[in-house]
């Protein structure tokens, strides 16, 4: 139990403590406003529910107060108690994203604005570098992550590719499943290091990218996308992945995005205990629909 150490984190709204390895990865979570507990790593299982309960059991420290929960922080405008969820039309296959796949919205892009393969096989031979580099490189991390999520579709999981967004842009992937609900921002550093922290990464050591506040924003612009559709409370949680990378270091107190190499992302196949599979169904049902997203 001695390699397993526990970490409060705090902000109005939220209280949790969280049991993680020396390298930062999560096994384990605890609610302290309502004592709800979720294992992560199920080898862990036993120490991290034993360090939990220690810690449960002695009071917390005082907290800033506390705002109620109607008041919690959305993207988009939070449904009225007792409303009923928004309606769409009938799915039809231009608006049906299950049909989408990975990377497809940066294949649309190339396809339309992109070089043609004539100066694309140039540029090869000539060893050029040019704008389009860092989209290329984008569109193969989408299809080596969305293969990887793909897998877990035997353990009833739902995964989507490439969902528009009203603002443009798109969310690489959403994964949908008996463990919830996952929003995965998707970036392929083959070869480099990168460090993680809770709001920013390093690649070899370079300025600061804020890729973690980033999949924050897109899990939290999903939730209030789902939330308005279905008929309860949809959690989203962020996930980044990291393509090809030969280091990943994590910061002693990141927390509030899940962090994984591409093969990793198999550690949320066993996850359970959030959605039923009738809620898994629903909130698929609205997540492959392009209306949702697009609020048309």
């Amino acid at each position: 139990m001695d390699e397993l150490k526990v970490s409060r984190w705090r902000k109005p709204g939220h209280d949790r403590l969280y049991v993680n390895l020396p390298d930062g990865t999560t096994v384990a979570w605890a609610d302290c406003r309502t004592g709800k507990v979720t294992v992560v790593v199920e080898k862990y299982r036993k120490e991290a529910l034993a360090l939990l309960r220690r810690h449960l059991a002695d009071p917390p420290a005082p907290l800033v107060p506390q705002p109620k929960p109607q008041d919690r922080s959305k993207a988009g405008p939070p449904r009225p108690a007792g409303r009923a969820p928004r309606k769409l039309p009938p799915l039809t296959s231009p608006d049906d994203l299950a049909l989408n796949r990975p990377g497809s919205g940066i294949q649309d892009m190339l396809r339309s604005k992109g070089p043609n393969r004539l100066r694309r096989a140039l540029d090869r031979v000539m060893r050029r570098q040019t704008e389009w580099d860092s989209w290329f490189k984008g569109l193969a991390g989408e299809r080596i992550a969305g293969g990887e999520l793909d897998r877990l579709t035997a353990q009833g999981w739902k995964v989507l590719h490439s969902i528009p967004l009203t603002r443009g842009g798109d969310i690489d992937h959403l994964l949908v499943g008996p463990g919830g609900v996952f929003t995965v921002n998707t970036k392929n550093f083959r070869g480099k290091s990168v460090w993680v922290g809770n709001d920013m990464v390093k690649v070899n050591h370079g300025p600061p990218h804020p890729y973690p506040a980033k999949s924050r924003a897109e899990a939290k612009y999903a939730r209030g996308v789902l939330e308005r559709h279905c008929p309860f409370p949809v959690e989203v949680e962020p996930v980044l992945v990291f393509v090809g990378v030969n280091e990943l270091p994590k910061g002693a107190t990141q927390l509030q995005v899940r962090v994984y190499r591409e093969r990793e992302v198999a550690a949320l196949g066993p996850l359970t205990g959030r959605l039923t599979p009738e809620q898994v169904e629903i909130v698929y049902a609205v997540a492959r629909h392009r209306r949702a997203w697009l609020g048309s």
